[in-house]
């Protein structure tokens, strides 16, 4: 979010509508806001919420903003308004060296980046392992896992068997998980693993003859006449990731739910779907497109319904009685984070594992993938970490 830039484009005076909305919110703001909608209006105000909220938030999440609780939008948008978007824009403030404050996530413009984008990190990690001697499975699917005699077997869906381990490591989906697990989960905690939800995703990815692709690494759609929720610029993030500098190549993200019209659409009618929009919002024509590919990504996120904390709580419950297994990264533990916090899970376990006793619970990972100390097993207990989190409906 540039300030100056998004307000200039929108004319100057749709500019100052938006301004004198945002100053109305702050004069006559919704007391005690427990929806998405009130609470970004206060942030922004009316108009802003309207032009660059509203749109985006239901595609994403399939549900109205008034649905979706305010603390959802403190946590996504964590330290987030207009007037602190505009001092950023202006001043660029960064903390003084040793400070602990830290600049607004939201607005946070550089990253590293591998050239051929992230996968390559997963290359050596996999090259690396091979090197030590572990055997990796690719594109194996798991039938079961089970535990006797303390040590752990699985099984595949291609019927062969690994046995022998002493851990379990697992992010795959927990509602999934959950039943394929032996013996056998009681019965509640396997009904709450099967109440979980999941918001999965489409990208339709188009190579199109357009050399002066736009700089951003994305763009959000708020247009509601398209249902293009995203659109990645692969040759922004990486020119490596596109050889051909007369090439672009743009991924259009498409949020949905597995099995509803847009998942089961043929690639073909999707690309067609793609390369309409991308020439309706003016990125380029259609007649540029060269390629398309669709990548269909199952339980991309983890809903965060009125049940689900109790539902999770239940699984993390009955864990206890299976040692050995860890569920890390995002399904895995069903919470809505970064790759950064998936991998730190991760190490965690690694680190419990090579201890042999639990220093650390994994589940007091925050949002910044950052370890909170009162998690350390026999230290002194820490105030709670509040949860990366995800839209819930309002409570009434």
């Amino acid at each position: 979010l540039v300030a100056f830039e998004a307000l200039m484009k929108l004319g100057i005076w749709e500019s100052f509508l938006c301004v004198m909305s945002y100053l109305q919110a702050k004069v006559f703001p919704v007391k005690n806001p427990t929806n998405f909608e009130d609470w970004v209006t206060n942030q922004f105000g009316k108009r802003l919420f309207n032009i660059f909220f509203r749109t985006y938030t239901e595609k994403v999440w399939g549900i109205p903003c008034k649905e979706i609780s305010a603390d959802w939008a403190a946590q996504r948008i964590k330290g987030l308004s207009l007037s602190s978007a505009i001092w950023n824009a202006l001043f660029k403030p960064k903390p003084a060296k040793g400070s602990k404050d830290k600049v607004i996530k939201t607005l946070i413009d550089s990253f590293r980046y591998p050239k051929k984008g992230p996968g390559m990190m997963w290359e050596v990690c996999t090259q690396k392992c091979i090197a030590l001697g572990v055997q990796v499975e690719m594109n194996t699917g798991v039938k079961d896992i089970a535990k006797a005699d303390g040590k752990w077997t699985v099984h595949t869906n291609d019927q062969r068997t690994f046995e022998g381990f002493d851990y379990v490591l697992s992010s795959a989906p927990m509602r999934e998980l959950i039943p394929s697990v032996a013996p056998q989960f009681p019965a509640k905690p396997l009904q709450s693993s099967q109440q979980l939800g999941y918001r999965d995703f489409v990208t339709v990815v188009l190579i199109c003859k357009d050399e002066d692709a736009f700089s951003d690494n994305w763009i959000y759609i708020h247009d509601p006449s398209v249902q293009v929720g995203r659109i990645q610029n692969f040759k922004s993030w990486s020119p490596y990731m596109v050889p051909d500098p007369s090439m672009a190549c743009y991924g259009l993200e498409y949020f949905c739910f597995e099995g509803d019209g847009l998942w089961t659409s043929s690639d073909e009618t999707l690309i067609n779907l793609g390369k309409k929009e991308i020439e309706q919002i003016g990125l380029t024509t259609g007649a540029a497109v060269v390629d398309g590919y669709v990548v269909r990504q199952p339980k991309a996120y983890p809903v965060y319904d009125q049940d689900y904390k109790q539902n999770v709580e239940d699984v993390r419950e009955a864990l206890k009685a299976y040692p050995g297994l860890y569920l890390v990264g995002r399904n895995g533990m069903h919470k809505y984070n970064n790759q950064d916090h998936s991998m730190m899970t991760a190490m965690l376990a690694a680190k419990n594992i090579i201890a042999g006793q639990e220093l650390y619970d994994l589940w007091d990972v925050n949002e910044d993938a950052e370890y909170h100390e009162g998690g350390l097993r026999g230290a002194e207990e820490g105030e709670k970490i509040a949860e990366r989190l995800v839209p819930q409906k309002v409570q009434h």
